[in-house]
């Protein structure tokens, strides 16, 4: 039986997170811990990193492997972070909301579009950042699969 995309165990809130290399191992150990990954998966992230940002904007940082990092991922499973002090994505971009990806085949794309949609609203960011526990992230998030 395939894993749930995200759970409860995923789910991490109020972390302080004092910088972006930091905050992308941090994400991508959660999915390590979760054997969605192995341990080389959080290298193709920084790898990815390198070639653009992967800050969104409104508040939101999707941290996620490059293109080869398919042969690192056993599931297709993601990471919610929240960071209320925030950490710098360089140029002043500051994330609060942290996602990390991992897909198998092409389904973080699928991914990425609903985790997209589900952020594009100010309201929503709102609720991730104010979030007192998982099951408001596992609400907002229900229709990520």
């Amino acid at each position: 039986m395939a894993k749930p995309v995200l759970s409860k165990e995923n789910i991490k809130l109020n972390v302080a997170i004092p910088d972006k290399t930091e905050a992308i191992r941090f994400t991508g150990e959660i999915l390590v811990q979760g054997g969605y990954v192995d341990a080389g998966y959080i290298d193709k992230m920084y790898d990815r990193e390198e070639m653009a940002t992967t800050y969104m904007g409104n508040y939101l940082a999707i941290p996620h492997g490059t293109e080869d990092a398919k042969q690192n991922v056993f599931e297709t499973g993601i990471s919610v972070v929240t960071v209320p002090e925030g950490v710098d994505f360089g140029d002043g971009n500051i994330a609060k909301i942290l996602i990390g990806i991992a897909g198998k085949g092409d389904e973080h794309l699928g991914i990425l579009s609903n985790i997209a949609i589900v952020c594009s609203e100010e309201e929503n960011i709102d609720k991730i950042l104010n979030a007192t526990s998982e099951e408001d992230i596992m609400e907002l998030f229900s229709e990520v699969k």
